[in-house]
């Protein structure tokens, strides 16, 4: 692949989207989870599939006050790399913290895959998909 002209600012906006969705999990706030993504953006967990906005909020909101309440998650990036101008992979390792704990179990540890693109000049999250860390 070519040198990109990728500017510092875009690789700080890049790695910055998995904090926007941690963020926005900290507060169970679906709709600002749902807006860090793309207007189509899709999401993949294990045994869930959800995609645009609207998808994703509803999912979200539901499991915030379903099997997710309470929850925080945490993540370290792992590797980042972009495809193009405006376009990036983002790889993260990380997980859903339960109350009460401060490191995550193996038990819910995952690693991620996060496709940023630029939309309308911003950097949204365009597909994330996880998986558990270690095999069963």
């Amino acid at each position: 692949m070519t040198d990109l002209a990728v500017s510092d600012a875009d690789k700080a906006a890049v790695a910055a989207v998995p904090g926007r969705i941690v963020a926005a999990w900290a507060q169970h706030d679906a709709e600002a989870f749902a807006a860090v993504f793309t207007t189509d953006g899709s999401m993949i967990l294990p045994g869930h599939y959800a995609t645009g906005r609207e998808g994703i909020a509803g999912f979200m909101s539901a499991a915030f006050q379903g099997p997710f309440k309470g929850t925080q998650v945490t993540g370290t990036p792992l590797a980042l790399r972009f495809l193009s101008e405006d376009a990036a992979i983002v790889i993260t390792q990380g997980g859903i913290l339960a109350p009460g704990d401060t490191e995550v179990t193996d038990a819910r540890a995952i690693r991620a895959t996060w496709v940023v693109a630029k939309e309308d000049g911003a950097w949204q999250l365009a597909a994330y998909h996880n998986s558990p860390r270690d095999a069963a």
